[in-house]
């Protein structure tokens, strides 16, 4: 009976799909290239192509006289990048990424530590649907609704002046960078939406790691005589350590390259994206636009080398 199965098995079956199935089953690393192909040639053509091309463009210059491109390798359009009026883009873009992610991450620990240490049942699906339902609604609906809470005729200048605070806010105001006319058409309008648009990106990863956290740990550092401040620094933190980088990097990426929110809350000040749109769009200059572009993807890789030596990716 064992020989007659045997047999049956190595004779192989009949048909074109049949005679195919049993290839595939003799070479599976036919089939998974066969598999991955697909993916890998549209990742190598369409995304890394568009990089590549990007990168090269970026090495070109426009002529100042005609408009037109001057197909030249040059590093021109990269000094361009350190005239003062350019570096104070990158500059401002990276600072308001930085303190959007610190943000971010603050506000994003508590929520998530109740999450992982005390949500049970029907109170930690609450907690999920609450943090990704905001992801759920328009991009735009989310920033044109934070716009009207942040005019001046907003919701949020009537709850200052029914406290009496009114004097605070337009003290706030006042200020020479963070402030302006209304909180829609400044820094820290831009702040508040950003922080706003990119927190559950921060909140799940440091959820995903702080559930891997042993509760023996917190238990054993407290019976050993750790303060709670103690058992955070030496214990709690460093093994969520991985969660805060890996939400970083959505919101510090994320911040680094939009364009949308400055665009539409904001001052006249641009930022990375907007610099891209408008050398693009409405000067022509596509070298500048692709050296600005070139800006964030080399700050991003070397943020990402710097994660994973921390073993951000684990708690992705």
């Amino acid at each position: 009976m064992s020989a007659i199965t045997d047999n049956s098995i190595l004779e192989g079956r009949s048909g074109t799909f049949g005679r195919l199935s049993d290839f595939f089953w003799r070479n599976p690393k036919i089939l998974l290239f066969l598999m991955l192909a697909p993916p890998l040639l549209w990742l190598g053509i369409v995304y890394l192509g568009a990089l590549f091309a990007l990168l090269l463009q970026s090495f070109f210059s426009i002529d100042e006289y005609s408009g037109l491109i001057n197909y030249e390798f040059t590093l021109d359009t990269y000094r361009q990048l350190l005239i003062p009026s350019n570096f104070d883009i990158i500059l401002r873009t990276v600072v308001m990424a930085a303190l959007v992610t610190l943000a971010s991450a603050l506000i994003a620990f508590p929520i998530a530590y109740y999450a992982a240490r005390y949500a049970r049942g029907k109170w930690k699906a609450l907690f999920y649907l609450g943090v990704m339902l905001p992801l759920w609604s328009s991009y735009l609906v989310k920033i044109y609704a934070w716009k009207l809470i942040l005019a001046k005729e907003g919701i949020l200048t009537w709850i200052f002046a029914k406290l009496h605070l009114s004097w605070l806010l337009d003290g706030w105001l006042s200020l020479p960078i963070v402030g302006g006319n209304s909180l829609s058409i400044s820094y820290t309008g831009t702040f508040i939406v950003f922080v706003y648009v990119w927190m559950p990106f921060m909140i799940l990863p440091i959820q995903a790691a702080l559930e891997r956290v042993p509760g023996n740990l917190i238990e054993a550092s407290a019976d050993l005589g750790g303060h709670p401040a103690q058992t955070f620094r030496y214990v709690l933190f460093p093994l969520a350590l991985p969660g805060i980088i890996a939400g970083s990097i959505f919101t510090f990426s994320l911040t680094l390259g939009d364009y949308i929110i400055p665009q539409i809350i904001g001052s006249s000040r641009l930022f990375i994206g907007q610099a891209v749109y408008a050398q693009q769009g409405t000067a022509g200059n596509i070298p500048l636009a692709a050296a600005f572009t070139v800006v964030p993807i080399v700050i991003m890789g070397l943020y990402l080398w710097m994660a994973k030596k921390q073993g951000a990716f684990d708690a992705l």
